[in-house]
């Protein structure tokens, strides 16, 4: 199984500058690679000042790559309707060359609206903008030139420099939330992102069998790969982890309900009012992965059994409330404790 972290830059303490918040995600990242993690997933996050400075993963991706030398950089995910696609083609390409081949692109529309406001793009588009977007980025990474006439982007003989160091270019993982986004993927053959926040993680298994069953319908090699986001808290015993982790992922539902009311996916906001009333016992239950390495490893083994996935996105700090240095305690427990179990 695939151990990858999913970080945002979060601003963890009140009045954090953007300075501080880069330099203590840095810290982590160099972390991260000494203790052996797989992959170090980017999120893209805008107009969310107060919980992130994350909005331009390919800069801090390119800055990973020069502090690390083992661990791979993935996004996590690209909103590619709010890139422009040859600009995008040469960027990763750019941190595939200088990380030597250890870039992977995942790659989605985000439920925030408020993003895509901000740039002018209507969310209504955001479907046609992610493949026409995802179908140019696989030609300039290709071809040695390119044309394309689309909807939204025309190029005439248009070059990408730098090529890729991965060829014929790097991985591709798509993020799923919508019922019929998991049909499609599958369909397509792409590695499948997903992820659980007002759902619960054993709700999954429909999405995923379709998902799968597309995959298979269109004749694609291999059972159709599943990366799981979700969020986890280690402790050193059970107990601790549990206390450790209440305060901040209970205050992430409740930042979450705000966000569920205003997404454009209906079956997201028809989840707002169970994520209004849960408990924590709740969420531990279904939603989330907290306790001390024994029992995490134990809820891993059940969900590839049960779910068949092939690696993790763990988000260490839902919330943003756990101290940095109880969070880094996290990631060494996870690094050392529960990873070699699975390799």
């Amino acid at each position: 199984m695939e151990f990858g972290w999913y970080h945002e830059f979060h601003r963890q303490v009140e009045g954090q500058s953007d300075a501080e918040a880069f330099e203590q995600g840095f810290e982590q990242v160099e972390a991260a690679d000494r203790w052996g993690l797989d992959v170090f997933w980017l999120a893209e996050i805008h107009q969310q000042a107060r919980r992130s400075v994350l909005s331009a993963p390919m800069n801090v991706a390119g800055q990973i790559a020069a502090r690390t030398k083992r661990m791979k950089i993935g996004t996590a995910v690209h909103v590619l309707p709010l890139n422009h696609p040859l600009r995008l083609a040469e960027e990763t390409a750019t941190v595939d060359q200088v990380s030597r081949g250890r870039f992977i692109l995942g790659a989605g529309r985000s439920g925030n609206p408020r993003g895509y406001a901000a740039y002018g793009v209507p969310y209504s588009e955001s479907r046609e903008r992610f493949y026409e977007t995802l179908e140019i980025l696989k030609k300039a990474w290709t071809e040695e030139t390119f044309s394309y006439d689309g909807k939204y982007h025309s190029f005439d003989n248009a070059r990408a420099v730098p090529r890729p160091y991965q060829q014929p270019h790097p991985p591709i993982r798509i993020a799923g939330a919508s019922e019929d986004t998991f049909p499609t993927l599958g369909r397509l053959g792409y590695p499948l992102f997903v992820s659980v926040r007002s759902g619960s993680l054993m709700g999954l298994k429909p999405d995923l069998k379709a998902y799968r069953d597309a995959y298979d319908e269109a004749g694609h090699p291999g059972h159709g790969e599943v990366y799981l986001r979700l969020s986890m808290h280690v402790g050193d015993d059970d107990k601790r982890a549990l206390e450790e982790g209440e305060p901040s992922i209970m205050a992430g539902y409740k930042s979450l309900i705000t966000r569920l009311e205003g997404s454009p996916n209906a079956r997201r906001r028809a989840e707002a009012e169970e994520v209004r009333t849960i408990t924590y016992e709740q969420v531990v239950r279904d939603k989330v992965i907290v306790g001390g390495p024994e029992r995490v490893v134990d809820r891993l083994k059940e969900l590839e059994d049960e779910l068949g996935i092939d690696g993790i996105l763990f988000e260490l700090n839902f919330g943003a409330a756990i101290p940095a240095e109880v969070m880094m305690r996290s990631l060494q427990l996870i690094c050392e404790k529960v990873m070699p179990q699975f390799k």
